[in-house]
């Protein structure tokens, strides 16, 4: 009993007298001094970081070496707490050394597979093209950003425009920063309205964080609130009031889309003086306009078009140097080419003209948007659809690239490079593109429809067929769907498909004969005589008539226009028989496949033959 307490004692003893120790060295003290002076290092560092654009690594690794250098200000004041000696003990250097010893190892053991880290993830902290190719290319674990519709608060809910383009415009700004994913540019308008929890809305958009926010526009005065917000928890990051006068909204789209930038700890990637949001030399009634222009060109319809269209050559006129402004004004030109009533109903000569017209002023328009700012990747798209209605394929085909380095996520480009490689006869490369469309952009039919149809093309019918389903009944998505069921012997389900189709889209007369065509397949005896199908030319492929699958671009190419998305399911197996035609390789030469296939590689439906001849099967 005796023994227990007088260890028990002398433990008490060793502790007491340690403690004694503790105070009479001052350790306690030294340790409090270093930590405040340690958190105030700290805190210039990260300020400074901020403002100079340093890399996040900076603030990493000025953290670690502050916390190891705790146990060296311990190690000192234990030697130099009591009495300020400066004179330094051969037991302190040895402690100091072996510190710094460890303190290297750790450090290096903490650094060291920063290279590989930097391969597994998709998004690191280096800008450049590269770099933002390879996360477009690999999405998982990166972090992504959606900007959910902001809400109008205005009194007017004609303003509505207005606050559906401060998402797009502060969208815009932050797809610029070279290590963030911007996700859903057009998918998360979905959710507008709709009371769905964060986390749903996170997991469906493949968006880690999300920006939501509203609009009070009164006279002049604008009232903007927004929110960054962590998806998978709902954690509020950072929140901001901006309430300020109309010609301050792009210091406000400025500074919502650098405060998110910094909240997430990632670096601007500009050069002195640029700013994540250009082309400011507008009006505010002008950019008011400019706004509601886009806004009836996301709306689709030719009506809407012919109004945007009138819209913005208004708006170029007085603002030439605007930029957004001319890239829009292209889109307007393509909508009204490819929808014109003259490519159908027209005289081969109106036809004609009205097509040189129109490719013209899209060509003109991208062009000039690109003098004025030469990193707007909407200008190079915009520019390469304009070449290949010129037929110019390989220049089309680096216009496209182009954009395509400038903003690899861009819903846009993503699909203007997987419509313009499946033209090409790029199938599976175009596949590739189309899959990654579908996950940053899954909510928009027509670029879900565009891609269901490559993955016919393909060869992945249920994919396809899956995908289709999941569509709105739109009249271009069911006949997209109907011309699948047709290539799997489906006819009756076709044809049923057709029926639902609305006589705006194509002639009533036509629709009802196609159908028929359908319901009869081989044995349509009047398929020989039929009138042109238009766009459902495909159904001769299945009654017996394949030459007359061609009908609808043999009067594309009297006309001069080029090829668009819809000419790339000719490189479907079922079209074999056309391939082999000499239609087939009268239009392919029109538009200038040859060529291309020359320069940069041929399909694998066709390759070259004696001469500058080729075949295609």
């Amino acid at each position: 009993m005796s023994e227990s307490t007088d260890r028990t004692e002398g433990q008490t003893d060793r502790v007491t007298t340690l403690w004694r120790r503790v105070k009479e060295h001052r350790i306690a003290q030294w340790t409090v001094g270093y930590v405040a002076v340690a958190y105030g290092i700290q805190h210039a560092v990260t300020l400074t970081s901020e403002a100079l654009d340093w890399p996040h690594a900076v603030t990493r690794i000025s953290i670690i070496l502050l916390a190891f250098g705790l146990p060296v200000a311990m190690t000192l004041a234990w030697y130099h707490g009591e009495r300020v000696s400066r004179r330094i003990s051969s037991g302190e250097m040895a402690i100091v050394s072996l510190l710094l010893v460890l303190i290297s190892f750790a450090f290096y053991a903490t650094f060291r597979t920063a290279p590989q880290i930097a391969i597994r993830l998709p998004l690191t902290q280096e800008a450049g093209v590269a770099t933002a190719r390879t996360a477009a290319a690999s999405p998982k674990g990166a972090v992504s950003v959606a900007v959910l519709p902001f809400v109008n608060l205005s009194s007017d809910k004609e303003q509505e425009f207005f606050s559906d383009g401060m998402t797009e415009e502060i969208t815009a700004a932050l797809a610029k920063v070279p290590d963030m994913r911007v996700v859903a540019r057009t998918s998360a308008f979905e959710f507008k309205g709709k009371n769905i929890n964060i986390k749903t809305m996170g997991e469906e958009l493949g968006a880690t964080h999300l920006i939501e926010g509203s609009v009070r526009k009164v006279g002049n005065r604008l009232r903007i609130t927004a929110q960054l917000i962590k998806a998978d928890d709902g954690t509020h990051i950072w929140a901001e009031d901006y309430d300020r006068d109309l010609t301050d909204v792009f210091a406000i789209q400025e500074d919502i889309a650098r405060a998110i930038t910094a909240s997430l700890h990632m670096t601007l990637g500009l050069k002195p003086g640029e700013n994540l949001v250009n082309n400011r030399d507008i009006s505010p009634a002008d950019y008011q306009q400019y706004l509601q222009a886009r806004n009836l060109l996301l709306g689709r319809g030719r009506d809407n078009a012919v109004r945007g269209n009138a819209i913005l050559e208004e708006l170029v006129a007085r603002n030439p140097n605007y930029a957004p402004a001319w890239a829009e004004l292209g889109v307007s030109y393509y909508f009204l080419l490819s929808t014109g009533p003259e490519r159908i109903n027209g005289s081969d000569e109106v036809a004609r003209r009205v097509t040189d017209h129109y490719v013209s002023a899209l060509e003109a328009a991208a062009r000039r948007a690109i003098q004025i700012d030469p990193n707007y990747a909407a200008g190079y798209v915009y520019l390469g659809v304009a070449l290949f209605q010129r037929h110019k394929l390989v220049e089309a085909d680096e216009m496209i690239a182009r954009a395509f380095n400038l903003d690899p996520n861009d819903p846009n480009v993503l699909n203007s490079v997987m419509g313009g490689w499946a033209i090409e006869g790029r199938l599976k490369e175009a596949v590739s593109v189309a899959r990654r469309l579908q996950e940053v952009e899954p909510y928009v039919p027509a670029l879900n429809g565009n891609t269901a149809q490559l993955l016919w093309l393909d060869g992945d019918d249920e994919s396809a067929i899956g995908l289709f389903k999941r569509l709105p009944p739109q009249n271009n998505q069911l006949r997209q769907l109907a011309e699948l069921y047709a290539s799997l012997g489906r006819y009756r389900e076709a044809a049923d498909l057709l029926d639902n189709i609305s006589p705006g889209f194509r002639p009533a007369e036509e629709l009802k004969l196609a159908a028929r065509m359908l319901r009869m397949a081989a044995k349509a005896s009047e398929a020989q005589s039929a009138p042109d199908l238009g766009i459902l030319d495909w159904v001769f492929l299945y009654v017996g008539q394949p030459q007359r699958a061609l009908d609808f671009y043999a009067r594309d190419m009297k006309i001069g226009l080029g090829p668009l998305f819809e000419i790339s399911h000719i490189r479907h197996s079922s079209y074999a028989p056309v391939r082999r035609t000499e239609r087939f390789k009268t239009y392919v030469q029109f538009l200038g496949l040859p060529e291309f296939w020359r320069a940069k590689g041929w399909p694998p439906q066709c390759h070259s033959t004696a001469g500058d001849d080729f075949e295609c099967s």
